[in-house]
């Protein structure tokens, strides 16, 4: 299929999961997929749209549905959707298109989560991250829609592995690695074995990397960028699977805002001279209290609470 046909399938995906069952992390995760382009806000609405009307002319039927069997309602539905969703895509796309079921998995402020694999595959969820899987007979797709996670991949060259995040697209070739996502900018580790990351951007030249042990690759939607890091480097960056968070000369502003991804109590620097003032310390994701010890011992400043937000002044 085309590259728009394939972003009208992923909309008629979302529909049909949302007929059958929906949470909130499913919600977290369409509404990222929509912002992710126009492009997929659009195929989305019209299909929406079309479902609508499905579901309008089965309205139009109340005493044949009342007559039906409960237990083929779900299934008459289904089909209602599936003709809408044809009416879209066309006869010969819909015969393309063999939807698998994404699973969704999302993790609170604060939270971790492991998700184990059939093949022997493993991702771990960091704060506030939202992934989404699609494993499939020909490959195995994820999606990193928010945060951070960490990935120990069975390398299979018959079900390649691949992950999208802002545009980019990283190929397991028998890896372990992270990828975190801030926004628009992409960071990408390898830890062990091989990963290739290509980046496609409508403004710039398409590029791609193929990355070492200890490469990391950093990237915005518009420039992408690698060097070489240490073995104590990669494990300060994934300090977070044990709960810790690693800091060496980071300016105390920077400090305030990883404890912020981890804490609905916030970290608020009064200044920026003092946000910009390093440290270097080793603490618990979820320990404020030596946030504020560090900020009166080390630097002499001034710590208040105020409602969900903790102050620091000189």
């Amino acid at each position: 299929m085309s590259a728009a046909e394939n972003i009208r399938a992923e909309a008629a995906a979302w529909l049909v999961k949302r007929a059958e069952s929906w949470s909130e992390a499913d919600q977290a995760a369409l509404d990222s997929w929509i912002a992710q382009s126009p492009a997929h806000r659009v195929a989305y609405l019209r299909l929406d749209a079309a479902w609508s009307s499905a579901d309008r002319l089965a309205a139009l039927r109340p005493v044949q549905e009342a007559q039906a069997p409960k237990r083929l309602l779900p299934l008459l539905m289904r089909v209602a959707a599936v003709v809408a969703i044809a009416s879209v895509l066309g006869i010969a796309a819909m015969r393309a298109f063999t939807p698998a079921p994404d699973r969704v998995f999302a993790t609170k402020i604060g939270g971790r989560e492991t998700v184990s694999f059939a093949d022997g595959s493993k991702i771990e969820l960091n704060t506030s991250t939202v992934l989404r899987t699609r494993m499939t007979t020909r490959a195995r797709e994820v999606w990193l829609d928010r945060g951070e996670a960490y990935f120990e991949i069975k390398h299979d060259p018959a079900h390649p592995f691949t992950v999208m995040v802002e545009g980019h697209r990283v190929t397991d070739l028998g890896t372990k690695f992270y990828i975190r996502r801030d926004g628009a900018r992409v960071e990408v580790g390898l830890v062990e074995g091989r990963a290739r990351v290509e980046q496609h951007s409508m403004l710039m030249p398409s590029q791609s990397a193929l990355l070492a042990p200890g490469d990391v690759v950093r990237a915005t939607g518009d420039s992408m960028s690698m060097e070489k890091e240490s073995a104590d480097e990669l494990s300060s960056a994934l300090a977070w699977r044990r709960g810790m968070l690693v800091f060496h000369r980071a300016p105390l502003g920077e400090v305030a805002a990883e404890y912020n991804r981890y804490n609905r109590v916030k970290i608020v620097i009064a200044s920026a001279d003092v946000a910009r003032r390093p440290i270097t310390a080793t603490v618990p994701v979820n320990d404020l209290a030596a946030f504020a010890r560090m900020a009166e011992n080390f630097f002499g400043l001034h710590v208040t609470r105020n409602g969900d937000e903790i102050v620091v002044t000189r």
